[in-house]
């Protein structure tokens, strides 16, 4: 087995060698890829299913048993990223501006490979095939850093990718696997300086924080989710009772899935009855004085309340509950997004014009929504495909990252024997 000094010094080597390669060998060699996580899914799906039982065994909640499952549709939805992925365009060589100095200089910018990546994440084997992809594309080497939950299925995906690079032509020592499982490899990775040139952390707040503080490599911060969504008088409700629940049922283990519900004080009596029937036996709310007592005679639905406790409002539950609470105005509802938010995802549902562009100017996120749930903000959704995470800091790369953000710039200088003085 490969240590991982081993595999630092061979993904260097690789990606070198992925650097020179045209577009054209790139995509045959992902269609490839592509391929054989089809031809292997009987074995990707057994894998999968000892992930599942262990975690099952060790009391994983389900919520989060969803993000690590796999079934025929899942890996159905992975291969299609990886063929989104092989048809965008290839962001290398691309002539980013170019303009001619004075002394007749001609300066061009264009993008360039990042070098060698790696990513830490936490269960979501589809984020193995997704990053592998997304890295290969941009012409980088990548180091996949999975859970230990999830190392079964990410040892199968691996081997089948790796095989599919070396059918289609492609360099599979481009993507590897730390494969130990010990929490120490982390450790190693994060302090490889002159080997990653970048690491994204994926996953809980721990995680991710572990990483930052710990990192003497670059990191690329992706953010939990403590996402919201802001209902105003003038919503309509039928359609804000769907959004709510789409994007607190659909997936609740994803970052995007709303985790707190911003109410006007004008908008309670409407809405709350509607949804306590919408979410009873599927959702838990908590709610704050105003909005539980809002639910009325619909609390008989069967509907589980409690009283919210201000350590709600800072949680991202990952699972079927939803905080509640009062706000008299948008720009309340503003200023308690940007102390709580984790700056990903916010909605606001309204038929207020000037609201929406207040919320929109007001509000401190990645990705800020009108009239529509959370849970778009994916790189799928987005067409990119696949996705490296979702970026919730400031600068380089922000929201759904995609092929751009595995890449930087460099600068090609011609000239005709200019000298400075």
């Amino acid at each position: 087995m490969d240590t991982l000094s081993d595999l630092f010094v061979s993904l260097k080597q690789a990606q070198a060698r992925l650097a020179m390669e045209n577009a054209a060998a790139k995509n045959k060699a992902l269609a490839a890829a592509a391929a054989a996580i089809d031809r292997d899914r009987a074995a990707i799906l057994a894998a999968n299913a000892r992930d599942v039982e262990k975690a099952r065994s060790g009391g994983m909640k389900e919520s989060l048993i969803d993000r690590l499952l796999l079934n025929n549709q899942r890996i159905d939805g992975i291969i299609e990223g990886i063929e989104t992925v092989i048809r965008q365009e290839d962001p290398i060589g691309k002539l980013r501006a170019g303009w001619t100095l004075p002394n007749g200089l001609l300066v061009e910018q264009i993008s360039v490979p990042l070098g060698v990546a790696a990513i830490i994440y936490e269960s979501r084997p589809n984020v193995t095939a997704d990053c592998a992809a997304l890295a290969y594309k941009a012409g980088c080497s990548i180091l996949l850093r999975g859970s230990s939950s999830a190392l079964e299925s990410n040892k199968a995906l691996v081997a089948a990718i790796k095989s599919g690079l070396e059918t289609g032509g492609g360099i599979a020592g481009a993507v590897e696997l730390a494969v130990s499982g010990s929490r120490d490899e982390v450790d190693v990775i994060l302090q490889a300086r002159g080997w990653i040139d970048v690491v994204l952390p994926r996953g809980g707040k721990d995680l991710i924080q572990r990483v930052v503080h710990n990192a003497r490599i670059p990191v690329i911060e992706t953010g939990e989710g403590n996402c919201h969504i802001y209902v105003e008088p003038s919503a309509d409700i039928g359609n804000a009772v769907e959004i709510i629940a789409n994007a607190k049922l659909q997936k609740p283990g994803a970052c995007n899935a709303v985790e707190t519900l911003l109410v006007h004080r004008d908008a309670l009596a409407a809405l709350m009855p509607p949804l306590a029937v919408r979410l009873a036996d599927k959702a838990e709310l908590r709610c704050d004085a105003e909005s539980k007592a809002a639910v009325g005679a619909a609390a008989d639905c069967g509907i589980t309340l409690k009283d919210a406790i201000d350590e709600d409002w800072a949680t991202e539950f990952l699972d079927f509950i939803l905080a509640v609470k009062t706000v008299d105005s948008c720009g309340e509802a503003i200023a308690h997004i940007n102390r709580y938010g984790t700056k990903h995802s916010e909605a606001i549902l309204t038929h207020d014009l000037q609201s929406a562009e207040q919320f929109r100017a007001g509000v401190d996120a990645a990705c800020v929504y009108v009239n529509a749930s959370t849970r778009f903000t994916d790189g799928g959704e987005f067409g990119f495909g696949a996705e490296l995470g979702i970026s919730t800091q400031k600068f380089h790369a922000r929201g759904p990252m995609g092929l751009e953000a595995l890449t930087t710039i460099k600068y090609l200088i011609s000239g005709s024997g200019q000298v400075r003085g």
